[in-house]
C-alpha cells in the first residue's frame, strides 16, 4: 500500500477547471473516469475482463463530456470539478467513516464489492492509504472551491452531474422506485425549492423527471454542509438509456438534448442567483 502514496499517478486525480470569474455555480462530475492507478489496479482481485465489465456498470460514463458541452455552450461559463480517477480508487461523494450506508454493501468510500455484489478487494482490507491519499485531498480542494465561489459570488451552487443504469442492480440500496429519465436528488438544508423547479424545467422535455428515487441527496464538502445556507446543491441523475448505449458503450444522440437541458438549467441558475442575491432559507 505504501506504493500508492508515492504514484505520481496521484498527483493529478481531480482537476478544477475555471469558469467565469461571476458564476456561482460548480458543476461537479465524481465519477466520469475509469482511470485507476496501477498500485490501485494490484489490490483489486477482479481479473482484466472482469474489471473492464465492472467499470462499464459503476462508471457514469460521458459525464464529463456532457459538463464540458454544457459548460462551453452557457452564457456564463460555470467552473467544473472533475475526478480524474475512477470511483472504484476511492468514491468521493461517501462518507468515509461508519455515517456511510453503503457500507451495507461493500460500497464506503473504499469499495470492497463490486455493483453485483462480488468481492472487489479482501473483505478486510485497511481503507485508510487509500482514504489519506486520494479521499482527504479530493475534499479538500472541493471545499476551497466552494469556498472560493462563495468569496467571489457570495454563493456557490453546486451541480452533481451523475448517471444511473436502466435496470436496477443488486448493489442499490433504495432501487424499487420510480427510475424516470432524470432523477433530481435533493438535500433538506442545501437545496431550494426553487433550485428544484429551475432543473424540472430545463429537463422537462427529456419524457420525465423525478425527485430523489431512485437516488437521493446532494454532494456538499462536510465544512460547509450544514453550516452555509448560501451553499445550494443538486445532484442530477441521467439514466443512461437516455443518451448512451449500456453499459458502458458510446453516446447517442440523446447526448446532444441533454447537454442543450444542462445548459439551461446552468443558464437559469445564473439568473436566479444574480436576481435573489445571497440564498436565503
Amino acid at each position: 500500500m505504501n506504493d500508492i502514496l508515492d504514484s505520481p499517478d496521484a498527483q493529478d486525480s481531480f482537476a478544477v477547471l475555471p469558469g467565469a470569474v461571476h458564476s456561482p455555480v460548480i458543476l461537479h462530475v465524481p465519477h466520469s473516469s475509469r482511470e485507476i492507478p496501477a498500485p490501485v489496479r494490484d489490490g483489486i482481485l477482479l481479473g482484466d475482463a472482469a474489471l473492464e465489465s465492472e467499470l462499464d456498470h459503476i462508471t457514469d460514463a460521458h459525464t464529463a463530456e456532457l459538463a464540458a458541452a454544457a459548460a462551453e455552450a452557457a452564457g456564463l461559463t460555470p467552473w467544473r470539478f472533475v475526478n480524474r480517477l475512477s470511483r472504484l480508487v476511492v468514491d468521493p461523494e461517501r462518507f468515509p467513516d461508519g455515517r456511510e450506508e453503503m457500507l451495507a454493501v461493500g460500497m464506503g468510500a473504499v469499495y470492497t464489492r463490486t455493483t453485483h455484489r462480488a468481492p472487489l478487494r479482501p473483505a478486510d482490507v485497511d481503507p485508510r492509504p487509500l482514504v489519506d491519499r486520494y479521499f482527504h485531498s479530493y475534499a479538500r480542494a472541493m471545499t476551497d472551491a466552494v469556498a472560493d465561489r462563495l468569496t467571489a459570488t457570495g454563493r456557490a451552487v453546486i451541480i452533481d452531474v451523475h448517471s444511473y443504469p436502466t435496470a436496477r442492480l443488486p448493489y442499490e440500496l433504495h432501487g424499487d422506485g420510480p427510475r424516470p429519465p432524470v432523477c433530481l436528488g435533493t438535500d433538506s438544508f442545501h437545496t431550494p425549492p426553487e433550485l428544484v423547479s429551475l432543473a424540472e424545467k430545463a429537463f422537462a422535455g427529456l419524457g420525465g423527471v423525478g425527485i430523489d428515487s431512485p437516488f437521493s441527496g446532494a454532494y456538499v464538502p462536510l465544512r460547509h454542509y450544514e453550516r452555509e445556507p448560501q451553499v445550494a446543491a443538486l445532484m442530477v441523475e441521467i439514466r443512461r438509456d437516455t443518451y448512451m448505449k449500456e453499459p458502458g458503450g458510446p453516446v447517442s444522440p440523446g447526448f446532444t438534448r441533454l447537454a442543450a437541458a444542462l445548459t439551461t438549467l446552468v443558464d437559469a441558475v445564473d439568473e436566479w442567483t444574480r436576481s435573489v442575491g445571497t440564498l436565503g432559507r
